[in-house]
């Protein structure tokens, strides 16, 4: 039998912030005069909330069991409930403890008016840009060559970088620069913005690009970094750059999570 209009009393974990707020799980109730399955009513009431932050990033929800309990459900009832939620990144798993309202990266928009790198990008909508660096090595790589127009034996700098804004990783980024046009990337200083760096070396200054977008889903590596429980899908951006006399610079791949990032376009006729 069905609970009518049944409050959830499970425990929540202290929110210092709350102050005198009743507990949001009191304001959470399953009815018996609708033909929507149980879990779904508890997905649905608990997503409502977590979206619009009633339940903020950082609270703990009940175990599976006691949460049924609570209800007088079945465990398996909880358990699809959660699994859903989970799927969606809104909760993670913590074991015993129950689920945890997980830190959700704040949605980018950056506009594709114009060229410009990464740190350029974050500054100008308001966040702090970092990266770090997971490879940097010179190598020859006929593919790359290819793409460059390059013989085979053409050195290129590959660098592999995560790269954050706010402290959030946003994207895994590998790039090709072209030493042999702008000698300087061997050995400077790639810790901050490349594109301030080849702005300041002859030759380097970047004017043109071409660029191509496509929907993906990232390896095991890439949702370590982006600390996906499972792969959710990702933005690969693809770009071809270039100096003032036509001579490309770099190429380069860079994946980022479809979760943090909302791409705006500017069309007119």
């Amino acid at each position: 039998m069905r609970p009518r209009n049944r409050t959830i009393h499970g425990d929540v974990a202290p929110d210092p912030a709350a102050g005198d707020r009743p507990s949001v799980l009191s304001l959470l109730r399953l009815r018996a005069d609708t033909a929507m399955p149980l879990y779904r009513q508890i997905e649905g009431q608990l997503r409502e909330l977590i979206l619009s932050g009633s339940l903020p990033p950082g609270v703990i929800l009940p175990a599976e069991r006691q949460l049924a309990d609570s209800l007088g459900v079945s465990r398996v009832t909880v358990q699809r409930a959660y699994a859903e939620l989970s799927d969606e990144e809104l909760l993670v798993p913590r074991g015993r403890s129950g689920f945890l309202v997980r830190h959700r990266p704040e949605p980018v928009r950056p506009g594709m008016d114009r060229l410009k790198g990464f740190t350029e990008e974050m500054r100008e909508l308001g966040k702090i840009p970092s990266s770090r660096i997971l490879e940097r090595v010179v190598a020859e790589d006929r593919s790359i060559a290819s793409i460059f127009g390059l013989p085979s034996t053409a050195p290129f700098l590959r660098l592999t970088r995560v790269r954050s804004g706010d402290g959030v990783p946003m994207s895994r980024e590998v790039a090709w620069y072209n030493i042999r046009a702008v000698p300087s990337l061997e050995t400077g200083d790639l810790s901050g913005s490349v594109y301030a760096f080849l702005a300041e070396h002859p030759g380097g200054r970047l004017v043109r690009c071409e660029q191509t977008v496509e929907a993906t889903m990232p390896n095991a590596a890439e949702c370590e970094i982006f600390a996906f429980a499972q792969p959710l899908p990702c933005l690969l951006i693809k770009r071809h750059s270039y100096n003032r006399d036509a001579v490309m610079i770099e190429y380069v791949e860079g994946l980022f999570r479809g979760d943090a990032y909302r791409y705006r376009l500017n069309l007119s006729t």
